[in-house]
């Protein structure tokens, strides 16, 4: 109930800044309380604890009572004696004594037993107990490697819709932009100072940026649905990053200290050793299957009969014993043979499965350290490239009212801005990412690196 009030309390509290605008923490914590992947881990490391206590439970002693209470009615037998008797039914034989026949009895039995059981000697239980206690060890890392995905995943969302965002805005401009100029081309027609040409190109210019903002809204909205099921909403005015936001190259700014890092470190790599050790007490679990078992019997016992026919009360009896209970396997139609085979051959496909696990982080670990350096420099590069592209345009403008510049050539400049600053715009998101996603393969992605990449947004 606790978990569910904190929830509902996030939730309300990042409903209430859907008009004013969320940043990415918010998002996160909204994201904590409601992503159906992440509760999923959750609930499963709940149920892993309870496996492991399951995996104890053989190793313990069990007690158990087991009784039956029975009633047996419809018994017959004849008797003989020297006088007539006022029983059921009567008769007098041939040497003068009467028969007397009794029926209608009822004897009640009952019997009550307690037995306490106690492993002595049990290998395969204890194999199973430190295959439950990897197996919890297991649940955990998964868990964590759920809370990494889960801020990676909520980030993506995030930047992808700053990054659709954007994109609309800077279409918009552009429209507003060849609107404008083919105003001014139809215009100049008129009056005899452009031809029919610099009409057609600004129309065509329109149109084109017509279509272009119908993608772009379409793929901001396909963005926002991405959001929506993390969350469960899609807050409106998501704080984006801060104009002129340095983002910081990657330290260490050696890539084998992160290779290596993914090779020791990563989640799924953990998985994987984990696996492998499970494994490897799987094997040693299948052999126990040659070995006896040994347990510790104690058991009492209370029988009871009576009353019978009403004379009085029957017997009863009470038995106690403890004991030594063994068995020894001696033959099982190499069941347990073929057993230990087949565990050796999945412990050899664990141990492929790791290496690929190695390999594969060390190669998410090359790219996305390649990703973040390669993009500090794409970004540098369009900064540049987006103060030239305005003295572009600048120029262009100025040429076309003088009259040395025709209308395409400021479309085209003014197209050339507004790509550039898209393009920089998702430059940024994209190092960003990166950079989380170098963290997630070096298996360092924490909630506290969230707050470095929040406090870039404005």
């Amino acid at each position: 109930m606790r978990k569910s009030h904190l929830a509902t309390l996030i939730a309300s509290t990042v409903f209430s800044l859907g008009a004013q605008g969320a940043d990415l923490l918010q998002v996160y914590q909204l994201a904590l309380a409601n992503d159906a992947q992440f509760n999923s881990a959750r609930l499963n490391l709940q149920a892993a604890q309870e496996k492991l206590q399951q995996s104890k439970a053989p190793l313990l002693p069990s007690v158990q009572i087991t009784g039956t209470n029975l009633r047996i009615q419809g018994s017959q037998f004849r008797t003989r004696t020297g006088a007539p008797s006022n029983a059921t039914n009567s008769g007098t034989g041939a040497d003068g004594a009467s028969a007397v026949t009794i029926s209608n009895s009822a004897i009640n039995t009952s019997n009550y037993s307690l037995q306490l059981a106690q492993p002595l000697y049990r290998p395969e239980l204890v194999e199973q107990l430190e295959q439950g206690k990897l197996a919890l060890v297991g649940s955990e890392t998964q868990f964590v490697l759920a809370r990494q995905e889960l801020i990676i995943r909520t980030a993506q969302a995030y930047f992808d819709i700053l990054t659709a965002e954007e994109a609309v805005l800077f279409t918009k401009a552009q429209k507003e932009a060849v609107t404008e100029q083919l105003a001014s081309a139809k215009r100049n027609f008129e009056v005899g100072t452009q031809t029919i040409t610099d009409t057609h190109e600004a129309q065509a210019a329109f149109d084109l940026v017509v279509a272009q903002e119908f993608a772009a809204m379409n793929d901001l909205d396909v963005r926002r649905t991405a959001l929506l099921q993390i969350i469960g909403q899609s807050p409106e005015g998501l704080a984006g990053l801060k104009p002129g936001a340095k983002l910081g190259a990657p330290e260490p700014v050696f890539i084998e200290y992160w290779v290596d890092a993914a090779e020791r470190s990563n989640a799924n790599v953990l998985v994987q050793q984990i696996t492998l050790e499970t494994a490897k007490r799987e094997i040693a679990k299948s052999r126990t299957g040659h070995r006896p078992t040994v347990d510790l019997i104690a058991s009492s016992r209370f029988d009871t009969q009576g009353p019978l026919f009403n004379l009085g009360v029957g017997p009863s009896q009470t038995t106690n014993s403890i004991g030594i209970q063994f068995n020894i396997p001696i033959f099982s139609g190499f069941g347990v043979t073929s057993r230990v085979k087949e565990t050796i051959a999945l412990e050899g496909k664990t141990r492929f499965d790791l290496e690929n696990a190695k390999r594969t982080a060390a190669q998410g670990a090359r790219q996305s350290f390649l990703g973040v350096n390669s993009g500090l420099a794409q970004i540098k590069a369009l900064e540049a490239a987006e103060i030239s592209s305005q003295s572009s345009l600048d120029s262009n403008k100025l040429g076309y009212q003088v009259g040395v510049r025709i209308n395409i050539d400021v479309l085209n400049a003014q197209r050339q801005l507004f790509s550039t600053r898209r393009d920089l715009a998702k430059a940024r998101h994209d190092a960003v990412m990166a950079g989380l996603r170098l963290k997630l393969a070096a298996g360092i992605l924490k909630e506290d690196d969230l707050n470095g990449v929040n406090s870039l947004l404005q």
